[in-house]
């Protein structure tokens, strides 16, 4: 069983969705995420970790590449 509970604003991996999130909220058993550099929020079970190092620079990088080829603001 997963006993993490992540804080709101925390960046967390949801192994649901393979992706990188910031925690907005909590709903019973759902959490709400969104990007990290802003986006579309999304709802998960998870479960949920905390974010490691790499998780957290491979997204800073693929949001870097998306504001210089316009994808993002």
């Amino acid at each position: 069983m997963n006993e993490y509970t992540p804080e709101n604003g925390e960046l967390v991996w949801d192994e649901e969705t393979s992706r990188v999130g910031r925690v907005m909220d909590r709903f019973g058993a759902r959490w709400l995420l969104r990007p990290p550099g802003g986006g579309r929020e999304w709802d998960t079970r998870g479960p949920l970790r905390p974010a490691t190092t790499a998780e957290k620079l491979s997204m800073g990088v693929a949001l870097a590449n998306a504001r210089s080829g316009g994808e993002a603001p």
